[in-house]
């Protein structure tokens, strides 16, 4: 895809403040994400929020450096600094993705949009698509279902107004590689955090005193707040492209809602990346590492899924709150 116009290609300022501050980087503030400029004073760094900067020295939203900042400000939703002179991510330049996920990922989302086509010519049905990955991938290449695919692409073709099979079949790999990212994300997010849950709520199920019981408990809950949103938004790109015919008939506007979900769940897995690893990591026997993780854990989904009303009651003596198990 050619580059966007009025995107430049490269993180470029003009103002002669940048250049004056030596050595220059972006980054998120590590409690509220907030984007910040920081540099080297010695030994030791200083941040600035860009917000901040730019009310400083006059640097308004419509001016080139404005602009640019807050381009950076959306870089950094996809990688973790930016520095003068790099690349801005694909994803801000074109909409592509700047990750690739594995040859494997692209053929199980091709597998399911082909069975989704032998669904639609009455050759398949709902249960064969939602199969375990492997299953998926031995179904598409089932010699019978092979024919059936043809059958369903030549009449696609002519409910598509298309020249042929062919085209129908470029357009089915056209949407399948964008949805090879989601099905990469499934595994490397929706997967993870779903394990996290589970985990959480075996741990739930033990004989624990009333300070480790209240602490999973929060922990546990917090966890399937968030697991319910990550949740809600596969389920809503698999009930948006599962209408194959549909989704083919408005390819470009299905690729722009794909990859607007695509980009929101890559945020959601770099931030919840480090905790869902330790998860997969920890042995539960192993009573520090535990709690140890309970609470980092704690830590990192309470700013992001507890309501302040529930931030507030926490102040509130232990003995005054009343612990609930709701597995």
């Amino acid at each position: 895809m050619a580059q966007n116009a009025g995107i430049p290609e490269r993180c470029t300022l003009e103002h002669p403040l940048f250049g004056a501050l030596g050595e220059i980087w972006f980054r998120r503030a590590e409690g509220d994400a907030t984007p910040m400029l920081t540099l080297s004073l010695g030994d030791r760094q200083a941040a600035l929020p860009l917000r901040s900067l730019q009310a400083e020295f006059g640097i308004t939203n419509e001016s080139s450096d404005g602009r640019m900042l807050g381009l950076i400000a959306g870089a950094l939703d996809f990688v973790a600094c930016l520095r003068p002179g790099d690349r801005l991510p694909a994803e801000i330049r074109t909409g592509e993705a700047s990750w690739e996920p594995e040859p494997r990922h692209f053929a199980l989302a091709a597998a399911r949009v082909k069975l989704q086509l032998t669904a639609w010519l009455g050759k398949g049905n709902a249960d064969q698509i939602e199969a375990d990955p492997q299953m998926l991938l031995t179904l598409a290449d089932d010699p019978a279902m092979r024919h059936h695919l043809q059958e369903a692409l030549t009449r696609a073709a002519r409910v598509l107004g298309l020249d042929g099979p062919d085209a129908v079949l470029g357009q089915v790999q056209e949407l399948a590689g964008e949805l090879g990212y989601v099905e990469a994300l499934r595994e490397r997010l929706l997967r993870p955090a779903e394990a996290m849950a589970g985990m959480l709520q075996r741990i739930g199920r033990r004989r624990l005193d009333p300070a480790h019981i209240e602490t999973i408990t929060q922990v546990h809950r917090l966890a399937r707040q968030g697991l319910k949103g990550i949740g809600a938004r596969f389920d809503e790109l698999d009930a948006q492209t599962g209408e194959v015919m549909a989704a083919l008939q408005n390819l470009a506007r299905q690729k722009r809602f794909i990859r607007g979900h695509r980009d929101w769940l890559h945020r959601s897995l770099r931030a919840w990346e480090p905790i869902l690893s330790a998860w997969a990591a920890l042995d539960p026997t192993d009573s520090d590492r535990l709690w140890t993780l309970a609470a980092r854990t704690y830590q990192f989904l309470a700013p992001r899924f507890m309501s302040v009303t529930e931030w507030q009651s926490n102040f509130r003596p232990r003995a005054a709150r009343r612990s609930e198990m709701n597995w």
